[in-house]
């Protein structure tokens, strides 16, 4: 085989990866739209669904192996639409305009943040982890909370529910065990790391102010996975 038709098929396999991670989220946001603009379903649920939708697409780019720039770079495109929509009502579905939350450009910063960290040392499952607890974790904690919380709590002027908070734990610990349990199987580091950065994910959450829980829970669930299975396994 020439160097020119691997270079071709390389690009050509690259482009097909491109066109399915597009096309995803395409869905997505035709969902997210439609529900908003034709069901005139409330526009959280809306969030909610792009929110849930877009995370996954991580594990499209962790299955298909998707280079680092287009993660990064699919990253930063999101930012800048999420940043946009915040001044004009182009997709309602993931922004109110003037709604007081950074959350979603958050979003799309921790996404590309823990492709170009994880991916380049081939670890991409640390990557799949935070972004995956930032996606079902958080998302699920906020539609328990919003329509069963009935015991509510307040830090700092933050009101929460433990019944959104005990979601978020679970949740997360579930995702955190699912990945390490594919990478590394049943051992004791498995379990113990997820429960801790289930616990740590849960902490970041309550805490969070003006969607900020959409960079720091990835972030910090990603990074400490990753640090605890090096210092307990080095």
């Amino acid at each position: 085989m020439s160097i020119f038709t691997e270079s071709f098929t390389e690009s050509w396999n690259i482009w097909q990866q491109i066109a399915l991670v597009a096309v995803w989220l395409g869905v997505v946001l035709v969902i997210a739209e439609g529900l908003n603009r034709l069901v005139f379903v409330e526009a959280e649920v809306s969030r909610k669904v792009v929110h849930i939708g877009t995370g996954n697409v991580i594990l499209l780019a962790w299955w298909l192996n998707i280079p680092a720039w287009i993660g990064i770079s699919a990253g930063v495109i999101s930012g800048i639409i999420a940043l946009i929509s915040y001044k004009l009502p182009i997709l309602p579905s993931i922004n109110s305009v003037g709604r007081k939350s950074l959350g979603t450009f958050f979003y799309a910063v921790s996404i590309g943040v823990l492709i170009g960290c994880f991916w380049t040392i081939n670890q991409p499952q640390y990557a799949v982890l935070g972004v995956l607890i930032m996606t079902w974790g958080d998302g699920l904690a906020a539609v328990i909370g919003q329509n069963f919380g009935r015991h509510r709590y307040q830090i700092g002027g933050i009101q929460k529910s433990w019944e959104g908070s005990l979601t978020m734990c679970l949740v997360s610990f579930i995702i955190a065990c699912l990945i390490l349990l594919t990478v590394q199987g049943n051992i004791w580091q498995t379990w113990v790391i997820s429960g801790i950065v289930a616990v740590v994910a849960t902490a970041m959450e309550a805490f969070s102010k003006l969607g900020i829980d959409n960079l720091t829970v990835p972030l910090s669930s990603a990074a400490l996975a990753f640090f605890l299975n090096q210092y307990w396994q080095g």
